[in-house]
């Protein structure tokens, strides 16, 4: 595998199936695009659409990210990236006159949006990121031998346990007919503490 020299220009975040329509949280989301971060969080304050919740919290965990795992300072970044893709639609049903049936189709939505510093700098590496060595050095390395293994004893025939014989089935008693027939009454038995 070779490494790919890739200059990273975002850090990005992205939630998964939250349970808004997308058009609600798409319109939120081109309100932010291309602003920064702070003016970015204070329009999402004031909104007040209930899709700012939800897209506040990927822009929180988007400058997370970027403080975490990059080291960079996140009033600095701008939201480069403010796309809602549609999620899978789940289907209900509601009950409507004289025997019919509605539905209602609860959308979700994936929401993404990346950050990245201005005059597009390349972003540093994660902290802790592994390095990959070039081909050559790869195939020059010898391949580490697999460990042996161990073969299973066989076990002694006074270790083995008998197998439990089958129960044999009872046949379910047949229920007498008639209102005559009435079953008997169990009486619980009396404790001997006293």
């Amino acid at each position: 595998m070779a490494a790919v020299e890739e200059r990273r220009t975002q850090v990005r975040a992205e939630a998964r199936y939250v349970r808004t329509a997308p058009r609600k949280a798409q319109l939120v989301a081109d309100q932010i695009r291309g602003r920064t971060v702070p003016e970015a969080r204070t329009i999402l304050a004031f909104m007040t659409r209930d899709a700012a919740r939800d897209v506040e919290k990927v822009l929180s965990s988007a400058v997370a990210n970027a403080e975490a795992n990059h080291g960079l300072a996140g009033d600095e970044l701008f939201v480069s990236l403010a796309t809602v893709g549609a999620g899978p639609t789940l289907k209900r049903w509601r009950a409507r006159a004289r025997g019919r049936v509605a539905r209602i189709r609860k959308r979700t939505c994936h929401i993404t949006i990346a950050l990245a510093l201005p005059d597009e700098v390349t972003i540093p590496e994660p902290r802790g990121s592994v390095v990959l060595e070039p081909e050559s050095a790869a195939e020059e390395r010898p391949k580490p031998k697999p460990a042996a293994r161990k073969k299973a004893e066989p076990k002694a025939d006074s270790e083995e346990k008998p197998k439990p014989k089958a129960r044999a089935r009872k046949a379910p008693a047949k229920k007498p007919s008639g209102k005559a027939a009435k079953p008997a009454r169990r009486t619980p038995k009396k404790s001997e503490e006293s």
